[in-house]
């Protein structure tokens, strides 16, 4: 039996462990809205969708935003169904963004887009899933759009990294895997100083490029929606315990990207808070605090 003070030294040595459950709000910066997947089998655990109904996905998902304490949500998808959850959650609990997603939703005209946002019936531009149209979001298709962005200073979350294997046989022949590189932002970055931009799913499997635009570009920031619930376990771990001891804790945001699976908000919930090496204040940091601040917000 080991003496309590040699217990002491091993655990000191082990470096420190953060065992305790996050309980404060949560901003979740990418949700989506519309058309249920009936019987659809979550990609991380192989169950049916517990949403068989339009009408279930969107009260499914916001009771579980209220069980986890999501104090907001920025949510895309049709405009009838962004409407539709703002009814229901309320405009100061859902926010709603301009959408291009894999070819059902196209970007609306810029001058639609201003009076959007003028009026607050949208409030961010994104998600934008230019990757899946084979279109790079720093070519001039969507320099207007960055234009409009900057200045009415609306931020705008641009897909990276992957999209669910088999994609450019499905929806989406001119999806390609290079375009997912958050390099590819650089030329509109620089266009752009004072655009707030955030690489949603940070940019995975792209570790040494994520950090390179995070480094150089501190306006950037990134949510960890998807790869907190989607891949395994270790491989998020890894990712996020990278990205954080390379310096960029404070610009990381919790989103879930729950698409046609509410029960996924738990999951990508406790993705993060299950991370052994983040302490308290780094998990109220990448919940809360960081999206608050980026979202200029004060919650």
């Amino acid at each position: 039996m080991r003496p309590p003070g040699l217990i002491l030294l091993l655990a000191l040595a082990c470096g420190p462990v953060f065992a305790q459950s996050y309980s404060g709000p949560i901003i979740d910066v990418h949700l989506h809205v519309g058309p249920a997947a009936p019987g659809a089998p979550n990609p991380a655990t192989g169950k049916p969708t517990t949403a068989n109904s339009d009408a279930e996905r969107e009260r499914l998902t916001l009771e579980r935003m209220r069980q986890h304490g999501i104090v907001l949500g920025l949510v895309s998808g049709s405009d009838a169904a962004m409407a539709s959850m703002r009814r229901a959650g309320g405009d100061k609990t859902i926010w709603a963004g301009a959408f291009l997603d894999d070819g059902r939703t196209p970007l609306p005209p810029v001058e639609v887009l201003r009076k959007a946002f003028t009026n607050g019936e949208l409030k961010v531009m994104g998600e934008i899933g230019a990757q899946y149209h084979g279109l790079n979001p720093s070519d001039v298709w969507f320099e207007p759009y960055l234009a409009l962005a900057e200045e009415l200073d609306i931020p705008v979350g641009i897909h990276t990294g992957l999209a669910p294997p088999g994609t450019p046989y499905g929806c989406c022949p001119g999806f390609s895997v290079d375009l997912g590189n958050p390099m590819r932002l650089e030329p509109m970055l620089k266009r752009h100083p004072k655009l707030r931009v955030w690489l949603m799913h940070a940019g995975w499997p792209y570790l040494q490029e994520t950090k390179a635009i995070l480094y150089m570009y501190p306006q950037v920031h990134a949510d960890l929606s998807v790869i907190n619930w989607i891949i395994p376990r270790q491989e998020f771990h890894d990712y996020l315990q990278a990205l954080v001891t390379a310096g960029m804790g404070d610009r990381l945001m919790f989103g879930s990207d729950q698409m046609v699976w509410p029960e996924a908000i738990t999951q990508a919930v406790e993705g993060v808070d299950s991370a052994p090496f983040l302490s308290p204040a780094q998990k109220r940091a990448i919940f809360h605090d960081n999206a608050a601040r980026f979202l200029r917000i004060d919650r």
